[in-house]
C-alpha cells in the first residue's frame, strides 16, 4: 500500500475516535472534520487533499513531537501543523464540508460517543 493510501486509511480509521477523546480540548475539531470531508470531495484537487491528509494524519498519529497528554502543550504541535495546512488550502473548504462536520459533531455530542461508529461517511 502506498504511503498516501496508508495515511488516508489512518485518518479514516482514527479521526472520529480522536475527536471523541479530545472534544472540548481541541479547539479545531470542527475544522479537522471539515478538512476530512474536503478530502472526500471528488472536486477537491489532489494537491489540497494531500496537504489535508498529511495534517490530519499528524493529528491522528499516536506518536508526535509533543505527547497529547501533556496539559497545555500536547495539542500545540498538532494545532500548528493543522493551521498551517488549513490556511494554505482554506479556499477549497466548502460550506458542504463545514455542514457535514457540524452535523457529525452534533451527533457525537448528542449521543455521548454512540454516533454510528467510526464511519465518517455514514449518513
Amino acid at each position: 500500500m502506498s504511503e498516501k493510501k496508508e495515511d488516508e486509511q489512518m485518518v479514516r480509521d482514527g479521526l472520529i475516535d480522536k475527536v471523541r477523546r479530545t472534544l472540548g480540548n481541541v479547539p479545531f475539531a470542527e475544522q479537522a472534520l471539515s478538512a476530512y470531508y474536503c478530502t472526500r470531495d471528488p472536486l477537491t484537487p489532489a494537491r489540497v487533499k494531500a496537504i489535508l491528509v498529511g495534517a490530519l494524519a499528524y493529528f491522528v498519529m499516536p506518536v508526535d513531537v509533543v505527547p497529547d497528554f501533556i496539559a497545555g502543550l500536547g495539542f500545540g504541535d498538532d494545532a500548528a501543523v493543522f493551521w498551517a495546512a488549513w490556511n494554505s488550502v482554506r479556499a477549497h473548504i466548502k460550506d458542504t464540508h463545514v455542514t457535514a462536520a457540524r452535523d457529525r459533531l452534533s451527533r457525537i455530542r448528542g449521543t455521548k460517543g454512540n454516533d454510528m461508529g467510526n464511519d465518517l461517511d455514514a449518513a
